[in-house]
């Protein structure tokens, strides 16, 4: 029995087939600053992609947890203006990092088995940012079994600023068809959800003017 064989047909349909056996993943990770280093993680969204029949991508959960900040970890008031994020909260039920990571990779595990990806891709809105402390968090915990390539990501600022020019998410999202309510941004899942919207309608849009891209198997 070939094996190889039956692996390369099984991407050859699919998800697996269009992204060259990566699962697109949409992630968004609201902080308490700017450094991946230094900064706290406190809340993380991410958004499975996967494909139906005619081939066209959708969003089909989101996955999502608030975060305690680690030890010594840096918060910059400033961020939580933006982000509306009280790490005091009591109500926030906040997971240790380590628990909020597995949380998250649990089910991406499951679905890259499910659909015969060999592992996920990262896309976001500037997406070097959520993969940086993705990363960051992922190092500081000491977890092995990371599902995300660790540095190739699908960035939706420069595919909305390709596909309608314009790179600011709420811009990119209205232009793309879908709507953007501005009291809702920030929030780590509203920004996945609009983000895999925005990533879901390039796509499709792509595939529908050009052809379902020909899977070329890796040698």
């Amino acid at each position: 029995m070939d094996t190889h064989n039956e692996q390369d047909q099984f991407a050859a349909s699919g998800i697996a087939g269009r992204f060259r056996s990566f699962l697109p993943v949409v992630v968004d990770i609201e902080t308490g600053g700017l450094n991946a280093s230094t900064d706290a993680v406190l809340q993380l969204a991410a958004v499975i992609v996967r494909m139906d029949e005619d081939n066209r991508i959708f969003p089909a959960g989101t996955y999502s947890t608030h975060v305690e900040p680690f030890d010594g970890a840096n918060i910059d008031p400033k961020s939580l203006e933006l982000n509306r994020i009280d790490p005091n909260h009591p109500l926030r039920m906040a997971k240790p990092e380590a628990e909020a990571l597995q949380h998250i990779f649990l089910p991406i595990r499951r679905e890259i088995r499910e659909t015969g990806c060999t592992r996920a891709i990262l896309v976001g809105h500037n997406s070097w940012f959520d993969l940086c402390f993705l990363n960051a968090a992922v190092a500081r915990t000491g977890i092995r079994r990371n599902p995300f390539h660790p540095f190739s990501s699908f960035d939706t600022a420069t595919l909305g600023g390709l596909a309608f020019g314009q790179t600011v998410l709420a811009r990119a999202v209205k232009a793309c068809g879908s709507s953007w309510d501005g009291r809702e941004a920030h929030s780590a899942i509203y920004d996945a959800e609009k983000t895999a919207e925005l990533f879901c309608a390039i796509v499709n849009r792509w595939d529908q003017l050009n052809g379902f891209p020909e899977y070329t198997a890796l040698v």
